[in-house]
């Protein structure tokens, strides 16, 4: 297990477990904190968030199909991720994220 730090879109903010091996959406969705409409296929942007820059490079290059769908998010941000593509691994222990803002 490593533990991840959210600030929902509202400002809440919470330190989370998540589990390695799981996508970083698996672990929002369970407490509430992205919608993943599309349940982690990369087809949808509802499980946008912000990774924070200091954790950038551990998090991984986003692919084009990703950047394709962050494209179209108004809320965008060179730090935007979805969080469906987000693998957790043990080097992202204390990771710290922020959920975008609903789009719409």
């Amino acid at each position: 297990m490593i533990t991840i730090k959210i600030v929902e879109h509202d400002g809440t903010e919470a330190v989370i477990e998540g589990t390695i091996g799981h996508s970083l959406m698996e672990e929002l969705r369970a407490r509430g904190a992205v919608e993943a409409s599309c349940g982690g296929q990369c087809a949808c942007a509802t499980c946008h968030v912000y990774i924070d820059d200091a954790w950038m490079s551990l998090a991984g290059a986003p692919s084009e199909t990703e950047i394709d769908l962050l494209d179209s998010s108004m809320e965008r941000q060179p730090n935007s991720r979805l969080s469906c593509q987000v693998l957790l691994t043990s080097a992202l222990d204390g990771l710290m994220v922020k959920v975008a803002p609903p789009e719409g």
